[in-house]
């Protein structure tokens, strides 16, 4: 008899609210989430290590595993991971471009390639992510170095709250970008993630 638990979620801590909030929505109680520290997109060559851990802590407790993570710097080493173990993560390189949609972000690319993306989970956490990390709340003459090839700053945002569109563009101004807002919702870790949980009996997930 297969005593295994339904499906693992091992998820990059930037997701971990929206991954929350899809499942609570859903009642996916046969979803089960473990979260990365989101920390280390400040240095990617520790997430395929940090995952391939992961994979082996639980791999024997569960049916299936599913890694929520785009490449997010990785140079391909997280995908080699991926295809030694069998097992699936979401569609290409970044987060941005699995909450916008390939097409979209493809688009916004070619539209402008010097753009800065921010995405709910960024904007809340900007300061710890990138400010202080980046050293710009002790020397801030040096955002001009930093980001002399971006142009644009658009926010993609997954959920309509109050004053981030504000925050958003309060940032690009700060920063001397052009803004631009779109509403992404879950893009494709809300139908990925559905397709996961497909042989159960639950409401439609929010868009």
């Amino acid at each position: 008899m297969d005593t295994r638990r339904g499906t693992l979620v091992i998820a990059c801590g930037a997701l971990a609210r929206e991954i929350a909030a899809l499942r609570r929505a859903n009642d996916w109680s046969a979803l089960e989430v473990r979260c990365l520290p989101a920390e280390l997109h400040n240095r990617p060559e520790r997430i395929a290590p940090a995952v391939r851990a992961e994979i082996a802590r639980h791999r024997e407790h569960y049916a299936k595993i599913f890694v929520a993570y785009g490449d997010c710097g990785t140079g391909g080493a997280l995908d080699a991971l991926l295809r030694e173990e069998g097992i699936e993560r979401l569609p290409g390189a970044h987060c941005y471009e699995f909450f916008a949609t390939p097409k979209v972000f493809e688009a916004l690319a070619d539209s402008e390639p010097g753009t800065f993306y921010l995405t709910d989970f960024l904007l809340k956490n900007f300061e710890r992510l990138v400010v202080r990390p980046l050293g710009l709340d002790r020397h801030p003459e040096l955002k001009d170095e930093y980001f002399r090839n971006y142009r644009r700053l658009v926010y993609l945002a997954q959920a309509v709250k109050p004053g981030s569109i504000e925050r958003a563009r309060a940032i690009a101004t700060a920063f001397g970008f052009s803004f631009e807002y779109r509403y992404t919702g879950y893009g494709e870790l809300g139908a990925r993630l559905r397709t996961l949980t497909a042989s159960e009996d639950s409401p439609a997930w929010p868009a």
